[in-house]
């Protein structure tokens, strides 16, 4: 059959808005979580200072000082180091978690007290670290295969626009049915993430604040603030003293490192 010159334009524009749209709300919310990955990788590690402060349904606060160290790994998931100097009743504990891209992460954790390691069990990643609203499986990086996804809508946050999706754990033992993002559109990083649990209901809500770019690319937020809708406890996460491409090997992230961490 002969098409004349004319109805071919014709017959594409018919077609282009059936390819705009062929992109499924899974495909979307996965394209962007994908992006936003791709956006921070490179980064090599770093080092950083944190301070954590925890409040209780009272009001009343504590607060702990917190050294921490991130090494970027090729085709894995991060290592990370996590060391507590104040106050002195926690001080010297340690957190080593190697983040992998499938299956269940490994952490262990140093108590000096005991002078023991501990592995932390996949039935515990659900738990909340150091007494915190942060749960283990939240503190190590969330990686975009553990996850299915799906875009729900574009919105305004704080006057930026940004992207609203939800991730739901492939992992049967995470303490989360859903985990519901907003990610601005100009740099892709996150500014809230609500939590809901094994009943689906909110559990949690995490805003991120005061971003700052480092080596003209990757950004991190310097206020962290977790939420706990149902206990009425709240944990903030002051970070500072970012430096990055130092000198880390895999040396510093192995067992023994978690008694060297003083």
């Amino acid at each position: 059959m002969k098409i004349l010159p004319g109805i071919l334009p014709a017959l594409l524009l018919c077609l282009l808005p059936v390819a705009a749209n062929a992109e499924t709300a899974e495909e979307k919310g996965l394209a962007i979580a994908q992006e936003a990955d791709r956006r921070d990788k490179g980064f090599g590690n770093y080092t950083n200072h944190v301070k954590m402060i925890l409040k209780n349904k009272q009001g009343q606060e504590s607060t702990r000082e917190i050294r921490s160290k991130t090494l970027e790994v090729a085709d894995d998931g991060d290592k990370s180091l996590t060391i507590f100097d104040n106050p002195r009743d926690v001080a010297g504990t340690a957190l080593l978690s190697f983040t992998h891209r499938e299956g269940p992460d490994d952490q262990w954790l140093y108590l000096p007290a005991l002078k023991r390691v501990k592995r932390i069990s996949s039935d515990n990643k659900s738990g909340p670290f150091m007494g915190s609203e942060f749960a283990y499986e939240d503190i190590t990086s969330q990686e975009v295969d553990k996850y299915t996804y799906k875009f729900i809508r574009d919105d305004v946050l704080d006057g930026m626009d940004v992207f609203v999706f939800e991730r739901y754990p492939k992992d049967e033992k995470s303490g989360y049915t859903r985990q519901l993002i907003w990610l601005d559109k100009e740099h892709y990083k996150e500014r809230k993430i609500e939590y809901y649990d094994r009943k689906d209901s909110l559990l949690k809500t995490l805003t991120f604040s005061d971003y700052r770019q480092f080596e003209d690319k990757y950004w991190r937020a310097l206020n962290m603030y977790m939420e706990n809708h149902q206990t009425g406890k709240s944990t903030r996460l002051l970070q500072s003293s970012y430096e990055f491409n130092v000198d880390l090997t895999d040396r510093d992230f192995d067992k023994n490192s978690l008694k060297r961490a003083r």
